[in-house]
Formats: structure tokens, sequence, C-alpha cells
């Protein structure tokens, strides 16, 4: 009798072994390879446990979906919809360290740099390459006009939104969740360097003093040459002459491939040709960056109400405060022409 009470605890003793090493294994030992040639996971919005499992296992993150899931429902990450986002995960990991990591939800993050765009579909498109979610989602919701309405924009106007520099998010940002960091973003911009004062003295909202900026970054792009720039088109704005600003007839045909610009763009009916309508355009014609933005916020005091390219190839212009003056830069520009062979 003895020896069969014996036998039954060494069974016991060995059962139980079996499991506690199994438990072990499952928990304490590695499951994430040592060779992991991509330490990122990217958990899309909606995902079920069966999906986190299966992409983990097929992307090589995990050696065994198995003990994987034991670990998961033991430690409660299991859930519907599982938790989205873009993590880093380590080699040799076990399943407990990698349980509590994705279900702790410290994320690495990515970043967005917004430098140069025409139109915010591009703003929509280049930002859907880095966040989740696609460039229609984005779309959508910056062509709500309700939505606009609530934030302080229009369609035209939202270029303005965008402050030229680079970002961090979370890779499953919502598209208001990262229009309203824009907004955020904006405010602090404005903000910053007594932007807003200088805006109201020009009797300019910031979307206003931005639309001129973006096209004075059209027209050249010597920075130093800016604040003469913006204040030959404040001049004009002053006296109320037209603009006629190339750069805007251009973006009224979006005929952005053009090299020079003709008759059929001056002549272009739309509202953002200033050869034919006073003032600024309805909105932005492309991305302004923060010189631009700064050039019209401090720009020169001066008479001029003309410039010209000196078409020497250095990418600066001559500045006149006569038409006469004009005419004779003008001039100047065709001679330098000739010279490099252009025309």
């Amino acid at each position: 009798m003895k020896k069969i009470i014996l036998a039954v605890i060494l069974l016991l003793l060995v059962v139980g072994a079996y499991i506690g090493f199994q438990k072990y294994e499952a928990y304490i030992m590695p499951n994430v390879p040592a060779e992991l040639t991509d330490p990122i996971v990217e958990i899309p919005t909606g995902s079920t446990f069966d999906e986190v499992a299966e992409m983990l296992y097929a992307g090589g993150k995990i050696k065994d979906k198995a003990s994987f899931r034991e670990v998961a429902e033991r430690l409660a990450y299991v859930r519907n919809p599982m938790r989205a986002g873009r993590y880093r995960i380590e080699p040799g990991w076990s399943n407990l360290t990698l349980v509590r990591h994705l279900r702790g939800g410290k994320q690495e993050t990515v970043k967005v740099v917004l430098s140069t765009a025409r139109m915010t579909e591009e703003v929509a498109g280049k930002v859907s390459e880095i966040i989740e979610p696609d460039s229609l989602a984005l779309w959508s919701l910056w062509q709500d006009k309700k939505y606009l309405a609530e934030i302080g924009y229009t369609p035209e106007t939202l270029m303005s939104l965008f402050i030229p520099n680079t970002y961090d998010f979370f890779w499953n940002t919502s598209p208001k969740k990262f229009t309203e960091r824009m907004l955020t973003e904006h405010e602090k911009f404005w903000k910053k360097n007594n932007r807003l004062a200088k805006a109201k003295a020009l009797d300019m909202t910031t979307a206003e003093v931005y639309t001129l900026a973006s096209i004075i970054e059209k027209e050249t792009n010597k920075i130093s040459e800016r604040p003469r720039m913006a204040g030959v088109y404040l001049n004009r704005l002053d006296l109320g002459m037209l603009l006629q600003a190339d750069p805007t007839s251009v973006f009224a045909t979006r005929d952005f491939m053009t090299k020079r610009v003709t008759d059929y763009h001056t002549t272009f009916d739309s509202p953002y040709n200033t050869y034919k309508y006073g003032g600024l355009p309805p909105g932005p014609i492309h991305m302004a960056s923060i010189s631009s933005i700064d050039a019209v916020l401090n720009s020169e005091d001066h008479k001029y109400l003309y410039f010209c390219a000196v078409g020497d190839g250095s990418g600066t212009h001559n500045f006149a405060k006569t038409l006469a003056q004009h005419n004779r830069n003008a001039a100047i520009y065709r001679a330098n022409l000739r010279k490099r062979g252009r025309r």
C-alpha cells in the first residue's frame, strides 16, 4: 500500500513539475525571437485578438501562438476590439513581458513632417503615409463645412492651419485628433514672438497673413528678400491696387507644370487670380514657411510697389517705386535672359 501511495505521490510530483515547467515556459521563457529583424508592431484599430496573434506570428514577432494566447488570456489582455497602436518590442522577450507591454499601451511615436504642399488634399496624402487613417478619412473631415466652421475655418482657409514643422504623433491618431493637435500647434505658434499683435497691427487675420505669406513663398526662394517683397504687397493692398501675383494665377488654373505665366493664366476667371480680382485670394495657394509668415509680420517699411526678377540666375529681384523704374528693371531682366541664352 505504501508503495502505491509513494508511486502516486511521485507521479503527482512529476505531473506537477511538468505542468510547472509548461507554465514557466509559457510565461518566462523567450517567445520573441532573439533574431528579431523588425521590432515594430502596428496593431490596426478594430483588430480582434486572433488577428493580433496571427499578425505577431506571421510577422516573426513570436515563435508560439498557443503560449502567447494562454498568457494573454490569463493577464486579461484579450478584449474586443484590441488596443490599437504602434509598439516597439525587444528580442528575447517572454510572453509575460510582451503581453504586459502591449496591454500597457506605451506606444512608439511617428514623426509627421509638414513642409510643402499646394492644397490640403496633398497634406492629407502625406500625413496618411505616416499615421493609420487613410487620406480619404482626413480629406473627408477637412471638407466637412460644418466641422470646419466649428473650428473657425473654411475649405479655402484650412491650409493656414498647418504650420510647417516636425511633429510626434501616435500612429493610430484619428483624423479629428490630428486636426485638434494642429489647432493646438497653430495657437502656440501665433502666441510666440508677438505674432498675434503684429497681425492685428496690420489689420489682418492669421489666415490672411498666412495667405499673403503663401504668395511670397512661391515668389522667391531668397529668405532675405521676403520682408521687402511682403512690403510691396502690403503697399499695394493699402493703395487698393491689384496684387497681380503670378503664383495666384498659376494656382487658379492648376497649371502647376508651366514654366511661364501667359495671358491664359492672368486672364483666367477665378477668385484666386489676383490679376482679375482685388485684395487677397480666398485662401493660401501653398503651405507657407515660417520665414514667409514672419516676413509678412516683420515686413520692410518702404515705398516700393513693383519687383522684377534680375534674370541673372541668382534668384534675386530688383524693386521699384514707379512703373517707369519697373519697366527699366524688366528690360534688365530680358537682357540677362538673352545673355544666358534663355530667350
